[in-house]
């Protein structure tokens, strides 16, 4: 980026946070954000190569939206962040996240080939056209050396496991009609999710 470019997206950082902090006021002390303005503040961090900023952001982000799931795309973005802040493990969290959120996310970001999967997707943002709205891609020059990590992240023993166990459950929902049951596979994807664990 150039200079102008750099200044140009700083100050869009700062109008974002600006209609947050409105937002906020606006609403006596709690965030709306209807439109999602939140979301977007990481890839303008990730823009400026600012990871030491998008970290902070992050920690604000999870402070004042603790119950918010995220999209795939800001899940990715976080592993991004993670990963230049040399927090590699929580970065593998973020990246095993951003792929049960969406489990063609990170196949669409290395460039191999996109298989439909027979599994319970149970919203939009988990289904193939949420692609059309996914903009990394591992040709980007400045993310070499992350996506060589992705690729040995994606490779290792915890994460295949857990990947596995994610698709099982995922597979048991597309039958199970059962409300306790039901409860209970989406309990454990949970409980998957947030331990990244076999």
């Amino acid at each position: 980026m150039t200079e102008k470019q750099q200044a140009r997206m700083r100050l869009k950082i700062k109008k974002i946070k600006s209609k947050l902090a409105a937002d906020k006021k606006r609403c006596g002390g709690f965030y709306d954000d209807s439109g999602g303005l939140r979301y977007t503040l990481l890839e303008c961090y990730i823009k400026l190569q600012d990871y030491t900023g998008g970290k902070r952001y992050m920690n604000w982000f999870y402070k004042n939206f603790p119950d918010d799931a995220g999209f795939p795309e800001f899940l990715f973005e976080c592993s991004i962040v993670l990963y230049y802040s040399k927090k590699l493990k929580e970065a593998q969290q973020k990246l095993f996240e951003t792929h049960a959120s969406n489990t063609y996310v990170l196949d669409q970001f290395l460039g191999n080939e996109i298989i439909q999967m027979t599994t319970h997707e149970g919203s939009n943002i988990r289904s193939m056209e949420y692609l059309n709205h996914f903009s990394y891609s591992s040709e980007n020059g400045d993310l070499i050396e992350f996506t060589k990590w992705v690729k040995e992240a994606l490779n290792s023993d915890l994460f295949k496991c857990s990947v596995k166990e994610l698709h099982q459950i995922q597979r048991a929902l597309l039958v199970e009609k059962e409300y306790e049951k039901r409860r209970a596979l989406l309990a454990r994807a949970d409980a998957l999710n947030e331990k990244f664990s076999c």
